[in-house]
Order: structure tokens, then sequence, then C-alpha cells
């Protein structure tokens, strides 16, 4: 839908004289473009990163010099080693799809030898040598799985003492690798001390970080994840026997799968989560991880990771918001994306056909969802000047892509918006109260919205703010980041964050997450509660409706958002555009305005949906430090906006321009959303 005003207020019409004086068009920012950090997080590069797939195959010095320069080249800022199978593992997917057959290949380096860290110590230090960041994936392939493993490590499921989840795409195949169990610490320990044995030679130079991708365990209606000891724990924590229930089947019991699910959480932080942020800490490296898919709440879980990661477009760049929630609530400066994955359709939809015009809209919709750190999805590995190999599943980023001649521009832009987008810390106002008991309720998604490796709402890839405060730039909390909250002068602040309201629209809800926000609200806290929720869990207290009633009596509490004495939104417009904004040590705003067609983007898109050739005239207000500002601003074709705004209410149009070229667009294919 295309942005128009029919309606103008006089206010504006009587602003915009003075707004042009204000307004100014500059092609850089003369302030220092440092990188915020902390102690625990490096100077990542602003340039975004690529996956670089190494397939079990002889790697060889000469090819990954080669495939270093060409990134180098291309304006990447680093790599991310990920070790996969060898190419002929896939040959009914190259075959099918892409008219491809690879050989038999027995050539490659034995897993964790001296000669296989040998190669990976190389091209770490060939990267150190042309400044690029070089990082690692904890592993082969994901999930988290070692070529041996006995009962205890294992990872196990309830009722099913012989189960055992194979990983058949890793370095080792035809060999499988074995799923750990992710709730025990020591088989995590299991998993990792070897390859940390082999792999710790590369952490010399520049800091590497250790990286863990996405859960991708088989939690289901037939599969509930256990572990020895959890009936016990269960028991302790709750009072009540679990086993029967999970005899009689779990989902018919949404209370006790709550409880169930609470326990599952605290189970997985302990046993993986925490080990490997530990281990990285330990290794003088930075741990980032997808936490994502985990039946976790997940937002708790991203507090244990330095760089909380996220993906698209497996999942929609909405999801991004509530990672970049997390980071902002513990004041860690980067986000970052595994970025580019499947946008088309799964697996390998477009190969090699990918345009650059619908990456960029990608990019603007993460941007506009916190993202400011990229890894690209992917790069395989080849020979000298070579392009015959593929990883299973788009994007392609490597010599002979249809995307070569703009990576350049693409990456530029890139480098030059995260540099903005990395400044001072996140913008908040309004915390908005994230529904993770309402999806532990809910149970599992809709047939339709299920996957090999999605099957429950407590993932929350489809939850989205609501329309009346999406002005004030909301940021999802959860009953973790509550607990720790505190109020002054009526606003509460959870670290770097400072929050006018609370804003409340769940079903369910845990009791000390309800004694809490009447805590934080007797202290004066403006709370919208827009109805009424209920307890979750097993076992009910007496007091859940007291304190309930108690909450709805407080004067700041209301149920109608525009009844709360709260301050203006930080912009305004008819149709609000996707946006992000961060604020420096000095007052000034950040703010990024994505392009029209980057909004609420759902997976797949089809090729050439960016296409656009019209330019949109959007008016909006702008308010920051009691300075009410009237802009108007022209969007180009493919052109997302980035503002400075000064705490004098100065508007300085900052030059982020690059022009794709348009793409083509193809007739839309059938994908499947299930899978």
């Amino acid at each position: 839908m295309r942005f128009q005003y029919h309606n103008l207020s006089c206010y504006f019409l009587i602003c915009m004289l003075w707004l042009f004086s204000c307004v100014e068009v500059d092609e850089k920012d003369s302030e220092d473009l440092e990188v915020s950090t902390n102690s625990i997080q490096p100077k990542m590069p602003n340039k975004p990163m690529v996956r670089w797939w190494w397939f079990a195959t002889m790697i060889e010095k000469e090819d990954l010099k080669s495939q270093l320069d060409w990134a180098k080249t291309h304006d990447f800022g680093g790599v991310e080693i990920s070790w996969v199978y060898p190419l002929y593992r896939y040959n009914s997917i190259y075959t099918k799809h892409h008219g491809k057959t690879y050989k038999r290949d027995t050539t490659a380096q034995a897993w964790l030898s001296e000669e296989w860290t040998g190669m990976v110590t190389y091209a770490k230090r060939y990267a150190d040598t042309i400044g690029l960041q070089c990082d690692f994936t904890l592993g082969s392939a994901w999930p988290s799985a070692v070529p041996h493993v006995s009962d205890s490590f294992s990872t196990q499921i309830y009722g099913d003492i012989a189960f055992r989840q194979a990983v058949t795409f890793s370095w080792i195949y035809p060999d499988s690798m074995f799923v750990i169990n992710h709730l025990d610490s020591h088989a995590f320990q299991y998993f990792s001390d070897p390859i940390i044995d082999a792999i710790k030679p590369a952490f010399e130079g520049s800091r590497s970080s250790l990286f863990i991708d996405s859960w991708e365990i088989k939690l289901n209606a037939e599969n509930k994840i256990w572990t020895n000891g959890f009936e016990n724990r269960f028991f302790e924590l709750f009072g009540y026997d679990i086993i029967p229930f999970m005899n009689n089947g779990l989902d018919s019991f949404p209370d006790v799968r709550y409880d169930y699910m609470k326990l599952l959480n605290t189970y997985i932080l302990e046993g993986f989560y925490t080990p490997f942020a530990n281990l990285a800490n330990d290794q003088g490296v930075i741990s980032r991880a997808q936490c994502l898919a985990s039946p976790t709440d997940v937002m708790s879980a991203y507090t244990r990771i330095d760089i909380p990661e996220s993906e698209a477009m497996l999942n929609n760049p909405n999801y991004s918001r509530i990672v970049s929630s997390s980071a902002a609530l513990t004041s860690k400066p980067l986000v970052s994306c595994e970025t580019f994955t499947c946008p088309y359709g799964f697996p390998g939809t477009h190969m090699r056909e990918e345009q650059v015009a619908d990456l960029k809209m990608i990019v603007d919709a993460l941007l506009a969802n916190g993202i400011n750190m990229f890894v690209y999805h992917g790069m395989p590995y080849n020979t000298i000047n070579g392009d015959t190999n593929d990883f299973f599943a788009t994007t392609y980023f490597g010599p002979g892509s249809t995307l070569e001649k703009e990576l350049n521009g693409l990456n530029q832009y890139v480098e030059n918006i995260t540099t903005y987008m990395r400044k001072g810390t996140t913008y908040s106002d309004v915390a908005i109260y994230i529904p993770y008991e309402d999806a532990l309720m809910k149970g599992a998604y809709p047939k339709e919205q299920q996957r090999a490796w999605v099957w429950g709402q407590y993932e929350m890839r489809h939850i989205s703010i609501p329309e009346e405060i999406e002005g004030h730039h909301p940021i999802w909390i959860n009953a973790d980041f509550l607990e720790k909250a505190v109020v002054e002068d009526n606003k509460m602040k959870v670290g770097d964050a400072i929050f006018s309201s609370l804003y409340i629209d769940v079903s369910y809800m845990d009791i000390a997450a309800l004694e809490q926000i009447l805590n934080l609200s007797k202290k004066g806290l403006a709370v919208c509660l827009k109805k009424d929720p209920q307890q979750a869990g097993k076992i009910k207290d007496d007091r859940f409706k007291t304190i309930l009633q108690q909450l709805k009596k407080v004067e700041n509490v209301v149920t109608d958002f525009n009844q709360l004495n709260h301050s203006r939104p930080l912009i305004k417009t008819k149709e609000l555009p996707a946006y992000w904004c961060k604020r420096d040590k000095d007052n000034n705003l950040y703010l990024f305005l994505a392009q029209q067609q980057s909004k609420a983007l759902k997976y797949p898109l089809y090729s050439g949906q960016s296409y656009d050739r019209k330019v949109d005239t959007l008016l909006f207000e702008i308010n920051h430090n009691e300075h009410i500002v009237p802009i108007e601003l022209f969007f180009e074709p493919y052109q997302s906006k980035l503002l400075k705004i000064s705490p004098k209410g100065k508007v300085k149009e900052l030059d982020i321009g690059y022009y794709p070229p348009d793409p083509v667009i193809r007739p839309k294919e059938r994908q499947r959303i299930a899978f």
C-alpha cells in the first residue's frame, strides 16, 4: 500500500517553512563513527560477513587464499567457517534442481585431525593478514552432535530409551553424528572439548567468534525432550508428579505442558547456552548464537550470548525484533543475522538467480527490526577461480554469481548503514510484554505453519506489534527482565533502556510476573492492561485474582492506551514504515526508515518482489527532546532513509543511497510453506 496524505494538519502547514531551515542533507556525518563496545564484545567489522561452507573434501591452502581474496575484493568484512557434508551427499537435490551431480569424494582431511587443524589455522592467519574477521562454527553441521555418544550424553525423548537423533550432513558423512543431550552440561563438554583442542591454534591473532546455529532438535506431539532426573526436579519445583501426564499425552494438558516447558527452559539454559558462553569466554573468544526455535524463554536465552543472532528468510524479519529487544535490555551493541537463507523458497529456488534489489529489501527489513551485523548465507568452498560447488540452499555468493557485479555496492551500503546503527543505545519508550505464557499454553502451530523442525508456538515466529503502539518504538520484554526493572520518576529502567509505559495484551501470565507488574505500577509506572490474563500452570494460587484486582485499581493502570499520560510517539504518520532508532551519548537520534516494500515481509518472497518505479512522498511528525519536528521525505525506488535528529530538533538526512538495478519479475512458483 502506498503512503498518501489528503488532509494535512494546520500544524504541519504552519511549520513547513521552519522545517526546511532545520533539514540538512549531508553525504557523511562528521562525527566519530566508532562502534559502541563493552568489556565482552570486540569491534566487529561493519562490512557484512559471509558464511563459508567448507565441504568435506581435500581443502587446499591456495584455494583458501583465493576465496579470502575474493571476499576482500568484494567488500566483505569477514567469514564464518561452517564444516558440512561431502557434496555428493545431496546429489538428489543438486541433480533435480540444478542439473549437477558430484562424484563420490573421500579426500577430506579427517575430522579434527592435525591436517584439518592446519587448514583452519592457515585460513585464520591469512584472513588476519588481509584484514578479514574469521569466525568458527562449533562443530560440524547442526544441531550440536558427535560421532559417538553414550546413552546418557545422547539427546533423550520421554518413553523411548533407544531414541537417537542422527545428523547425516556432517563432515564425516556417510557416517552419522548423533545429537547430544542439550539439557546436560557434561554432554556439552563431551561435545566441545575435542573441537576446542583441534581449533585452538586458530584462536591466535585477532579475536574470533564461536558460533552455534539454530536449534532443530525434534520437539513435537510425539517427541518430548527429556533427561535423567527430570521427573524428580519437576516434583520438587511444582509439587506434583508429571509422569501420569506424560504417559497420557502431555499436549492434552496445557497447564501441565506449561510447567514442563518452564523446567525445560531452565535445563537448556543451564545445560547448553550458559556452558557455551562460558566456554567462549574461557577461550578468549566471543560467543555468537541463534537461540531461535529453542524450547526456551528465548529472550532470556539470548542474554547468555555475547552477540545474539537472528535468521531470515526462513524466519520472517519481524522475528528479529525479539532478538534485538533482548540485546537492548542487556546493553549489547551488536545484533547479528544469518541473512538471505532461502529467500525465494526452500531449499534452493532461483539458485544463482538471486536479485540484489530483493536482497536490499531484506536488509532494510532487518535493519528496521534492530539488526546491525549481517552474516550472508553463504559462500561455498571452491577451487581457485572455480564456481562449480553449491550449498544445497540459497543464496550463492562467489565467482560466477549473478550478484557478483553488484556485491560491492550492496556491501558498501551495509557497511555505511550499520556504522550508524551501532551507535549508542536503542531508543526506548514503550515496553510490550511478550506473549510467552500464551505461546506455551497454545501448544502446536496449525499444520500449515509447521515444518520438519517447527512445531510449537513457543518459538513465537509470528507475533507482531499492535498498530496503536508502533510509533512508540516498542521493545519486547519478558518476566525475567521485569524482575530486574526499577522505577525512577515514573519511568521503568532495564539496563540502558528507559520506558514511559508497559503495554500488556496477553491471555495468560505467570503469577511472579503479575506480582512484579503490580510492584512497578505502585511505584509510578504507567501500565496498559488490555484484558485480564489467567494464571498459567497447573497449580493455581488464590492470590492471582487478588493481585490482578489490586493492579486494576492502581490509578496509572488503564485498559485504553490513549488514556495513558505518556510521552508523544517518537514518530507519527498516517501509515508508518518499518523503522528503528538509536540514541548516541549526546542525545542525537539516528532514525532509519525502511523502504515501503520492506514492511512485514513474509517467507517466501517471489523473485522481483522488490520492483518499484514510484516515488513515495511521506509527511512525518518526529518528537525528540520536547521538539516536534514535521518533515516531508521523498522515497525514491528501492531507497530507505536515515535521519539524524539533534537534541535541538535539527534534522540531517544522511547519505545512505544505493541504487540497485531493477529486478526481473519472474512468475511466482508454488512453494512449500510447511516442510
